[in-house]
């Protein structure tokens, strides 16, 4: 499973809020609950946050053996 645990936790140390994520860069509200739900995502949603947080896709996602 991709966990995406790590991306509240950059987010945070960024100063980063998801109503930054909405409003100001257009992340749906409906991404960002599949986000906290661990659900799935495009790799395009992926490639914004790390853009957005000026980070690497390892400091927002990780594979969790179920």
């Amino acid at each position: 499973m991709i966990s995406f645990d790590k991306l509240w936790e950059t987010m945070r140390e960024k100063g980063v809020t998801t109503y930054t994520l909405r409003e100001k860069h257009n992340i749906d509200t409906r991404t960002i609950r599949r986000l906290k739900a661990n659900e799935n995502t495009t790799t395009d949603t992926l490639n914004a946050l790390c853009m957005i947080l000026d980070c690497t896709l390892q400091d927002i996602a990780e594979y969790v053996k179920e």
